[in-house]
């Protein structure tokens, strides 16, 4: 859709929610919010934390600018909803919204396809008190919850003692979790906008790992454009970040997190299909690089929506 066209239309941007990750989202949604509201488009904010279809309704909106993250919002229930509607919206359909956001799904499809992912079982929370016998890779082990997004409920353990708190916190969020074997490496996100890889950042978090609080702290984490890592591990790394996304059936935009080893192997971690818009997010910085600025990001993701 062009500037022209978007121009006449009524964006809601959807934020906030009832996730893990609503504070976020809130963040994320206010800035697209302001810099769309700056550039005079027809823009409402829209919190959909309750009545989101009444609320739809009542502003008149013709595409929504999806800036949820976690729980409905991003696991394709908000986008069937619009789908039920008839109102166009930006980023992935529900399937692929869907696998991204299910990391058991979502890594048996990339095995699928021949991505490299980190050796990993899955943990219900009816095997928990006997799943470390049945874990076959060396400590250290990645734990987190199978179903959410920002490193939430997220541990490293170096040993069986740290084992069970860390599932126990995993499974708060849901009944069942991730173990990852744990890859020592440079930890470097891809971003692709409307099926184009953009380019990709390395960060280097002061804190063990890149967790919910390195993400949203200004200052926690250090941010290398381009990767420095070689050409060879960079392209490969490009390479496994689309056909990842495309393995899912992904569109719009779309980060993508790897795991680079000191043998400039790339792992898939996981896809992000609705990548923040904080201050300290990832995308806008990887977009800026590539010739876009913040507004110029949002239009061209508003660009790929197709509607009437």
């Amino acid at each position: 859709m062009t500037k022209k066209a978007l121009k006449t239309k009524k964006i809601g941007v959807l934020l906030g929610g009832d996730s893990s990750e609503r504070a976020v989202s809130l963040k994320s949604g206010m800035a697209v919010y302001n810099a769309l509201k700056a550039k005079k488009y027809n823009v409402a904010a829209i919190d959909t934390a309750k009545d989101l279809c009444r609320l739809l309704k009542k502003e008149g909106i013709d595409i929504a600018f999806i800036a949820l993250h976690g729980g409905h919002g991003e696991n394709g229930a908000v986008q069937g909803l619009l789908e039920v509607m008839n109102i166009p919206y930006t980023g992935s359909g529900v399937l692929a919204s869907a696998l991204a956001m299910d990391k058991e799904a979502s890594k048996k499809i990339f095995l699928y396809h021949g991505i490299p992912v980190p050796a990993f079982g899955i943990v219900r929370s009816e095997m928990a008190k006997t799943t470390h016998a049945r874990i076959n890779f060396p400590f250290p082990w990645v734990v987190k919850p199978a179903s959410e997004g920002s490193s939430v409920g997220v541990e490293i353990v170096k040993n069986k003692s740290g084992f069970s708190e860390a599932l126990e916190k995993a499974l708060s969020y849901g009944d069942r979790v991730i173990v990852e074997q744990y890859i020592k490496g440079r930890e470097v996100q891809i971003g692709i906008l409307n099926d184009k890889v953009l380019g990709g950042v390395e960060v280097r978090p002061s804190l063990e790992f890149y967790n919910y609080e390195a993400k949203y702290t200004a200052g926690l984490t250090e941010y290398i454009l381009p990767p420095r890592i070689s050409r060879r591990a960079y392209e490969k790394a490009k390479e496994a970040a689309f056909v990842a996304h495309k393995a899912l059936g992904c569109s719009g935009a779309t980060r993508v997190d790897l795991i680079i080893d000191d043998k400039d192997m790339p792992f898939v971690l996981e896809v992000n299909t609705i990548p923040g818009m904080t201050e300290t997010s990832l995308l806008p910085k990887i977009a800026k690089k590539a010739g876009y600025d913040f507004t110029a990001l949002l239009e061209e993701i508003l660009g790929g929506v197709v509607a009437d």
